[in-house]
């Protein structure tokens, strides 16, 4: 597998990979009103501004398929996402280990916002809870997640 910097061709292959991933997965742990939030959030507008500003990464199996992608603003993990085709095959740990050293090479800790499906993973890998977020959806649900911290070790 290689982990490399998303360009603008990449546009349709993050977005999929966000999209498809949140409609399939989020539905088991949120109502439709937050599911359609954190859709919205990840729109065509912010992908496409994060691959220009160079901070959107993908990860594409050794057989060139693109399974996951990580986008990487400061000392902030955001929009870690990978297929639930690939899920449990080590993708997600290489995006995150990625992640990770690349921020550490400029900041001393990581923030990120973890949403349900993601916190035990998070906690596995010694972030910790620093803030509790509730959003109120304006689909007439709400969605919650907690922000999480590491320090560098």
């Amino acid at each position: 597998m290689k982990i490399k910097l998303a360009e603008e061709k990449d546009f349709s292959i993050v977005k999929s990979i966000t999209q498809d991933t949140i409609k399939s997965v989020y539905p088991k742990y949120y109502p439709k009103g937050a599911v359609q939030f954190f859709s919205d959030h990840h729109s065509d507008e912010n992908i496409r501004r994060d691959i220009e500003a160079q901070r959107v990464w993908l990860l594409v199996t050794d057989d060139d398929v693109p399974a996951g992608t990580v986008t990487l603003a400061d000392n902030e993990i955001d929009r870690l996402f990978v297929l639930p085709s690939f899920q449990h095959k080590g993708y997600g740990k290489a995006l995150l280990d990625f992640a990770e050293e690349e921020i550490y090479k400029n900041y001393d800790k990581i923030v990120i916002h973890a949403s349900l499906p993601a916190k035990k993973i998070y906690l596995l890998r010694g972030f910790h809870d620093v803030e509790y977020n509730i959003i109120d959806t304006g689909h007439g649900d709400y969605l919650c997640f907690d922000k999480m911290e590491r320090d560098f070790i």
